[in-house]
This record gives structure tokens, C-alpha cells and sequence, in this order.
């Protein structure tokens, strides 16, 4: 009888393999000047690395990290819609502040039969009730004290 014999059947590739996807990527990086870069940062480990760690050690640029990681959590909790209408609408406010006539200085005054109609400009009221809700809430917000931004926004409490 004969001896069995054992065959394995190699999976036709779909694509390059682990090791052609990183000589791939390596020829890349050597074309772009990458490869040098690092080389030429880890050769200089002692400079470089004191120049970061000294700006790294000022205050203010502690302040400025802080700063940043406090605006990208607030624009996190804002939708996308919201901040499509705030920052629209901000830039509509500007221009229309810029054709506003009284930026002209060429609209008169209303006196005082024109105060009192204004007072009385329902309209006039309904469009400026957001605008008063909105310096509310914010004169709320900065009598609050803030001692440390991150456990107000997250509830865990911080060292620093």
C-alpha cells in the first residue's frame, strides 16, 4: 500500500502581505523625508528633548493646553447644528453690524415719542428676549466659581 502523502494548499494571495505592506510603507516614508527626520530627531535626542521639556515646563504653556483641552470639551457638548447656527449667525450679526447705518453715524436719534414706540415694538421685545436670556445665563456662569475645569465638567475629581 502506498504512503499518504501530506499536502498543504497555499491560499491564493488577495492582496500583499504584512511584510510588502511594510516595505511599502517604509519606501513612502523614506520618499517623503520622514525617515531622515526621525533619524535626524533621535540623533539629536539631548537638544531637542530639552526644548520641549522647557517649553513643556512654562506655565503658559500649561495654561494654553488647558485652555485648548477646555474648548474641545465645550465644542463637544455643543451639536453640530448648534454650532452651524452659532457660527452663522455670528457672522450675519457682524455684517450687518458693518451696513447698520449708526455705523454710518448717518441715522438720527429716535427721541423720545420714538423710545416710546420702541417700547412698546412687541417685535422689537421678541427679538431682543434671546439676546437678554443669553447675557443672563452668561453673568450666571461667570459668578460661578472655577477652581478646576475639568472636575466641573466631568465630576471626578482632579489633582492639580
Amino acid at each position: 500500500m502506498a504512503e499518504r502523502i501530506d499536502h498543504d494548499v497555499k491560499p491564493t494571495p488577495i492582496g500583499p502581505d504584512a511584510r510588502e505592506e511594510l516595505e511599502r510603507l517604509l519606501q513612502s516614508l523614506h520618499e517623503q523625508g520622514m525617515l531622515r527626520f526621525a533619524n535626524d530627531v533621535v540623533s539629536a535626542k539631548s537638544p531637542v528633548l530639552k526644548v520641549l521639556l522647557d517649553g513643556l515646563g512654562k506655565q503658559a504653556t500649561l495654561n494654553a493646553i488647558q485652555n485648548l483641552s477646555i474648548l474641545g470639551m465645550a465644542l463637544s457638548r455643543i451639536p453640530p447644528e448648534e454650532f452651524y447656527k452659532l457660527v452663522f449667525g455670528m457672522k450675519d450679526a457682524l455684517a450687518a453690524l458693518s451696513r447698520s447705518p449708526t455705523a454710518s453715524g448717518k441715522e438720527e436719534a429716535p427721541g423720545v415719542t420714538g423710545v416710546y414706540r420702541m417700547l412698546n415694538d412687541d417685535e422689537l421685545w421678541a427679538s431682543l428676549r434671546p439676546a437678554l436670556d443669553a447675557v443672563q445665563a452668561f453673568s450666571r456662569r461667570m459668578a460661578e466659581p472655577a477652581d478646576k475645569p475639568v472636575t466641573q465638567f466631568t465630576g471626578k475629581q482632579t489633582e492639580m
